[in-house]
């Protein structure tokens, strides 16, 4: 049986990855910052699944906890077969509006986590000639929109050129980068999300199952809806100038407040 490694795995797309993944079969090794939330679903993964569900208690906005992970995933004797980084936040407010603890806050566990931990994986997973790593970004990351959007930009940037140079090592890496999806994220962040249409949000565990399939096939980017396809499909033909502007209106009509 194989084991994936799954950062934030216990709400929204983490969730649905561990969930998933436990169903196919994989045994996981579920980190986040709730222990108690954490042996809870490694207990109901288990009992429903029969797959093996390790706890790993770590905060990814700190060196400790992004050390611990990176020293579970370099370990010989329990190798991790697929790495999914999907912990992340969001801060309600503009530029300027968000403190400077809080935006660097961001970059640690959307940019400094996510390289650690991946290079922590594939460092282990070279030599064996195989593994994978999703990388959850966010379609915010094709659009001038505000820090969190330039964050996961960075994640898309660095997981494609990440995966071009390991094109020949077995190894797959790809960036998921969903639209809107029905999780805590928003509550978190103290947004509100009733004035954004319904059609707009999408389903996590539809949105999983496609992510897996194009990591299957090998795509080392993955928008994984029709609409959202078609949106970016826009935005990569319309002047940046242009689309600045759009999203920072659209923001404010639809965006969380």
């Amino acid at each position: 049986m194989t084991t994936a490694l799954i950062t934030g795995s216990t709400a929204g797309i983490g969730a649905a990855f561990a969930r998933r993944l436990a169903a196919d079969g994989h045994n996981l090794v579920l980190v986040a910052r709730d222990t108690k939330r954490l042996r809870e679903q490694a207990t109901e993964l288990h009992d429903r699944h029969g797959i093996e569900a390790e706890v790993l208690t770590a905060d990814l906005s700190t060196d400790e906890g992004i050390a611990a992970v990176e020293e579970r995933l370099s370990d010989p004797r329990n190798p991790v077969d697929l790495l999914v980084n999907n912990a992340g936040f969001g801060n309600k407010g503009r530029y300027l509006e968000v403190p400077m603890a809080d935006e660097l806050t961001m970059l640690k566990v959307h940019c400094e986590a996510v390289l650690r931990l991946t290079t922590a994986a594939i460092e282990s997973m070279r030599p064996r000639g195989r593994g994978g790593v999703v990388n959850v970004a966010s379609v915010a990351a094709f659009v001038p929109r505000g820090t969190y959007g330039a964050s996961k930009a960075w994640v898309v940037q660095f997981t494609q050129g990440a995966a071009k140079d390991l094109a020949d090592s077995g190894v797959r890496l790809m960036a998921l980068c969903p639209g809107l999806v029905r999780t805590e994220f928003h509550q978190r962040a103290g947004m509100g999300t009733d004035n954004i249409p319904k059609w707009m949000w999408l389903d996590a565990d539809k949105l999983v199952a496609a992510a897996l399939s194009d990591l299957a096939r090998g795509k080392s980017l993955s928008i994984p809806d029709p609409r959202y396809k078609a949106m970016m499909g826009v935005v990569k033909v319309t002047p940046r100038a242009l689309i600045g502007g759009i999203t920072s209106r659209t923001g404010r009509k639809y965006g969380p407040r």
